[in-house]
């Protein structure tokens, strides 16, 4: 969990929380000041997020991840994404339904999507896929209310839950967080949200379905989405599934708004890596979190029997240890020519190659290509320095005004980031290169470069092989022709050419047998070769 200064250093989030938590507003290395907005809001550097993982990856020789691939099935009933009718009301997705369902699993179902539920490209939904909106993660089973934040059954427990900033009380910590439950707000007549509380919250509904699965200890699916602006946590844009959580108690408390909320602990537990971090492993299990809160709670209600979804020391894996609960709705299962259909898109996806991808995720956001001098704004968005001075041409920090003859008050003037509003006016008087991401950019096109070469070096020794066997065999020919034409009476006429045809005929030899021995054989010694063939003829 990266996190990138003004300046231009790298810090881990937890240990730049606990600097900034010291009083401590400069930078560790160079002193330099830290703009507050920033020390309270801290955004995680995806992106090197990513190349730490895959220098973890390269180095232990193990294969990367699995492509973040947007496939579809088709299925005759619905399209492939949301659509609105004839009826819809309101513009856009207000009123939109929902496409296809592109997993085998039925809408009860416990833990995560695995390969067996994704017929197409046999892989599951993995940790990290992202989605544009709400409809369309409902399409692959990882949350299936489009507005709730919560999926699950009173009497048979919660599938999944949403974290996208409805309820205040909410703290995300990333492995952990504290869930505030559904309820206590006015929502009759045609109101689909209100963030106004008005009465208590209960363990009922939805609440309930939390607290089933706290008793039984079922494995809940988290997605997180861009709206939830008080985390670190979130991403950028969409939403994004983050893996399996578990609920370890539940409770009730008053909340910030006066009424009494229902709040649940939920640890994270799953065998893939979270987003947000360069591990190469998952989850193992880890102590429970102090919770202050727990102090003036009421209605605490923690797990007593074994968890259904726990740490197997084993195998070294999350696993069920008991049978998850059976499901009682039916499955959206799909034919086999469509899966014919989506398994040739997907293998067409995975013929980039790994530094092809990496590469692809460093471009910039206003060119859309590979980053030169990278620069990262306090928003943790990258940019080509030149193309991010040029976004800001022609504008000043500040606007000077006159009136009347006199001169009035110089007044700032706000310089949002090119990808969202965040100002960066303080940031652009001081820009920064990104050193270690710029480091990172050229080694990946340097060994891109050379593994081209190579490629390209071992194409043309095969075709340069063949084509000097056939040289070698119609050479003699030829040269058998030549002196026919010029001795037609026998051998004893111009010895010269014949003994310079000897010697070039031992050079060409000589230099077949260097391009067969040498493996890595270089551009000149070819055109060597060629050039004293050229002699021959």
């Amino acid at each position: 969990m990266l996190f990138q200064t003004p300046c231009g250093h790298n810090f881990c989030l937890k240990c730049f929380q606990k600097w900034i938590g010291q009083g401590k507003h400069t930078c560790a290395k160079c002193r330099s000041t830290i703009p507050s907005k920033m020390a309270s809001q801290p955004r995680i550097n995806s992106t090197l997020v990513s190349v730490i993982r895959m220098a973890k990856l390269s180095k232990s020789n193990v294969a990367a991840g699995p492509l973040k691939v947007y496939h579809f099935i088709h299925n005759q009933d619905r399209p492939d994404k949301a659509f609105t009718t004839e009826r819809a009301q309101k513009a856009g997705k207000a009123n939109a339904a929902s496409g296809k369902i592109f997993v085998t699993v039925p809408p009860d179902h416990f833990g995560p999507i695995t390969a067996e539920n994704d017929p197409a490209r046999n892989q599951g939904v993995l940790v990290g896929e992202c989605w544009e909106d709400r409809l369309e993660c409902r399409q692959w089973g990882a949350h299936l209310p489009h507005v709730a934040g919560i999926a699950g059954q009173s009497n048979h427990g919660s599938q999944s839950v949403a974290l996208s900033g409805g309820y205040e009380d909410d703290e995300d910590h990333g492995e952990w967080f504290l869930y505030t439950g559904s309820g206590g707000r006015d929502l009759s007549g045609n109101k689909r949200t209100s963030k106004e509380q008005s009465f208590d919250q209960k363990f009922e509904k939805m609440n309930e379905a939390l607290r089933v699965s706290c008793k039984h200890g079922y494995p809940v699916r988290v997605v997180r989405s861009h709206k939830e602006k008080r985390s670190s946590y979130a991403p950028e844009k969409g939403v994004r599934y983050d893996g399996v959580y578990r609920i370890e108690k539940c409770w009730r408390k008053v909340g910030i708004q006066g009424f009494k909320v229902c709040r649940y602990l939920f640890v994270r537990c799953d065998n893939e890596p979270a987003p947000w971090t360069s591990d190469e492993h998952g989850d193992r299990p880890r102590p429970l979190p102090a919770i202050p809160e727990l102090k003036k709670a009421t209605d605490v209600f923690e797990r007593k029997e074994s968890p259904s979804w726990d740490f197997d020391e084993e195998d070294s894996r999350w696993k069920w240890k008991k049978s998850p609960p059976p499901s009682k709705k039916p499955v959206n299962a799909a034919d086999l020519e469509e899966r014919k259909r989506a398994r040739k898109t997907i293998r067409k996806a995975h013929n980039t190659s790994i530094r092809e991808r990496l590469l692809k995720e460093f471009s910039c956001q206003i060119c859309r290509q590979v980053m030169n001098l990278p620069v990262t704004t306090p928003c943790a968005h990258n940019f080509c320095k030149s193309c991010f001075e040029g976004a800001f041409a022609g504008k000043t920090a500040v606007r000077e005004r006159n009136k009347g003859g006199r001169t009035l008050r110089s007044q700032k003037n706000v310089l949002n980031c090119p990808s969202c509003p965040t100002d960066i006016s303080e940031f652009l008087q001081n820009l920064q290169v990104n050193r270690e991401l710029m480091d990172v950019i050229e080694s990946l096109k340097e060994k891109s470069e050379e593994n081209q070469e190579t490629a390209e070096e071992l194409s043309e020794e095969q075709i340069n092989g063949s084509d000097e066997n056939a040289d070698l065999d119609s050479g003699d020919g030829e040269t058998g022709k030549k002196n026919e034409n010029v001795d037609p009476e026998g051998d004893s006429q111009n010895p010269p050419l014949d003994c310079e045809t000897e010697r070039s005929s031992k050079r060409r030899k000589v230099d077949t047998a260097q391009v067969t021995n040498d493996e890595n054989d270089s551009p000149s010694s070819i055109l060597q070769v060629q050039s004293s063939e050229g002699d021959i003829e």
